[in-house]
């Protein structure tokens, strides 16, 4: 069954941003798979080495990345929203959604 508009309505947003052949970024993706099981989440994954993608080039050598935001359709995703980096656990990924949700209550 799929959540309802409702239920996502305070939803979070969670962007990971990634590249070709990182074995931490594969171990990323498995933790964010285990959180949505538990706790769905919007979800977007980016390449910070596609062409176009270079506002995120920052993120070369640090990947994987995660940012954390309250979900909205209007917002994108910034450098200064909660992150995770390289390695993380569901606790760490939990924690960070439960501060945007906060947020978003607020």
């Amino acid at each position: 069954m799929l959540p309802s508009r409702r239920l996502l309505q305070h939803a979070c947003r969670i962007t990971l941003f990634t590249r070709a052949n990182c074995s931490l970024c594969d171990t990323a993706k498995r933790v964010l798979s285990h959180v949505w099981e538990k706790r769905p989440f919007e979800y977007t994954e980016v390449n910070v080495m596609e062409p176009g993608r270079e506002k995120w080039k920052i993120y070369e050598f640090d990947t994987p990345v995660i940012h954390v935001n309250k979900s909205s359709l209007d917002e994108d995703t910034t450098t200064a929203t909660r992150k995770l980096m390289h390695r993380f656990k569901e606790a760490e990924v939990e924690k960070l959604m439960d501060e945007a949700e906060s947020e978003a209550n607020s």
